[in-house]
């Protein structure tokens, strides 16, 4: 009779070649493998049969992963839309299923403020002032003469300028 180790788990005992996948049927020997319901597998049956697959790259996710509209992905697959950069554990957006960082969310879809250009997010409660169609970050909404913030105050207009009501009496 051929020499055969002696395979030992949580009090039983197999001969190496009887200590098998319950998948694949293919000896585990002193390779990993995961119990699940006193049944034993090897970690890429396990992961076929078990494990979540990510959305995006349809691979087995074993450790962390992130759920993204009650999906798995994981961290390093769940990326900004726009620039590839890795949202796991970043504020993020979505528009149209897609999934931004805040920065290229804003650069693409945020109103931009027509005294600075600059995106106006409403992002940690950031005020913006609307007139018309155009917006401004409160910081922004200057008399255009005399820099005057316009903020809670009266103003005038003189085609794509505000000004304050001194500043604008002579229009």
């Amino acid at each position: 009779m051929p020499f055969s180790f002696k395979m030992e788990y949580r009090g039983n005992s197999w001969h190496e070649t009887c200590f098998i996948c319950h998948r694949c049927q293919q000896p585990i020997g002193t390779k990993s493998f995961i119990p699940k319901d006193d049944q034993n597998f090897c970690v890429p049956c396990y992961e076929k049969q078990f494990a979540m697959q990510c959305v995006q790259c349809k691979k087995a996710i074993t450790t962390g992963g992130v759920t993204y509209r009650e999906q798995p992905w994981h961290k390093e697959c769940f990326v900004c839309t726009a620039c590839k950069k890795q949202l796991s554990g970043q504020r993020f957006t979505s528009r149209d299923e897609d999934a931004y960082c805040l920065n290229c969310f804003c650069n693409l879809y945020a109103k931009k403020c027509a005294g600075c250009t600059n995106p106006i997010s409403g992002l940690g409660g950031t005020k913006y002032i609307s007139f018309e169609e155009r917006q401004w970050h409160n910081d922004c909404f200057n008399c255009k003469k005399c820099s005057l913030s316009l903020v809670g105050r009266g103003f005038l207009t003189e085609r794509d300028d505000i000004l304050c009501p001194e500043c604008g009496k002579d229009i």
